[in-house]
């Protein structure tokens, strides 16, 4: 029962999505908070493995370290990752971070796996528009970033270069889910700020992007808060 209730709301909300007109550079950012240790995770992982099939959903997760404790260490677990997590957290004034939880545009935070909610949000940023264009070109091991804002923008926002590996299937052997085999999906591996930008005039600004990973970048008011724009690029 679990399962069909899962595929039924994630495939009425790729549905509804589809009804959504968005410009093409127009991507929601969802970011799930993860890890291998967790025994609520798995639901949330699937979750985000079927949001990946909306090309303007950028579903990114990052696995946390305070679950390798139990007996189980998350190969993909960066303490970064935890940091950015207490980021948002502080930046609305809690002292709790949770597993998993969903931050959706940089603003909405779901914690547990909640996918009505989660639908509701992601229709809700689908069906907004964003006052910046963002587009990205490889050359070679370099990436070009340009943006332009009509209207300016009023605040700054942090560039951010995310790489993610697009899938891999672990079988974890101590810990909450010992004995599962669980394919995940978009495994952020690593996020680091580029600059900084006004989004009074144009931006243009090129930063390393060596490997295969797909790169995704994305505009951030200070906080972390409210994403104003991101793009992805194989």
């Amino acid at each position: 029962m679990v399962m069909r209730n899962f595929a039924s709301v994630a495939c009425g909300l790729l549905i509804a999505c589809a009804a959504v007109p968005a410009a093409a550079e127009d991507a929601v950012v969802v970011e799930l908070y993860t890890s291998q240790g967790c025994s609520s995770c798995p639901p949330a992982d699937e979750f985000v493995a079927m949001l990946t099939a909306d090309p303007r959903i950028i579903a990114l997760s990052l696995h946390v370290d305070y679950w390798d404790y139990i007996g189980w260490q998350d190969n993909f677990a960066q303490p970064k990752f935890t940091d950015r997590q207490r980021a948002y957290a502080k930046a609305i004034g809690s002292r709790t971070i949770y597993t998993p939880q969903l931050i959706i545009g940089g603003q909405d935070r779901i914690e547990g796996y909640s996918p009505v909610e989660t639908s509701e949000h992601l229709r809700r940023h689908l069906s907004a528009t964003s006052p910046v264009q963002l587009v990205l070109e490889r050359k070679g091991d370099k990436l070009v970033i340009r943006a332009v804002a009509n209207p300016p923008l009023t605040e700054p926002v942090r560039v951010q270069l995310v790489r993610y590996k697009p899938e891999e299937t672990v079988t974890i052997e101590r810990g909450e889910n010992a004995g599962k085999t669980i394919t995940y999906h978009n495994i952020v591996t690593s996020w680091e700020s580029v600059g900084n930008w006004s989004g009074q005039e144009p931006l243009e600004l090129t930063a390393p992007a060596t490997g295969r990973e797909p790169a995704v970048v994305i505009l951030q008011s200070h906080g972390p808060a409210s994403i104003v724009a991101a793009a992805r690029i194989d």
